[in-house]
């Protein structure tokens, strides 16, 4: 994640919500609690996948990011 923060001079928030460039990955990980896969009349639906999440994720390896996609 560091690595496509630099290559793509992007910074992330800290806890304190400063922009940072090494962002712990716990941090990262607890940026992810909220998101929610749930299921509505057979239907399966990403809830709290936000804008920002959605850019935390496009960080990681497209696997990663296909996971969230259902």
């Amino acid at each position: 994640m560091r690595a496509a923060l630099s290559s793509s001079n992007s910074t992330v928030k800290n806890q304190l919500g400063n922009p940072t460039e090494r962002p712990t990955l716990r941090w990262i990980f607890q940026c992810f609690q909220s998101i929610h896969l749930v299921t509505l009349n057979d239907e399966k639906e990403i809830s709290n996948l936000t804008p920002y999440r959605q850019f935390l994720l496009r960080l990681f390896p497209s696997e990663c990011y296909q996971y969230y996609q259902c």
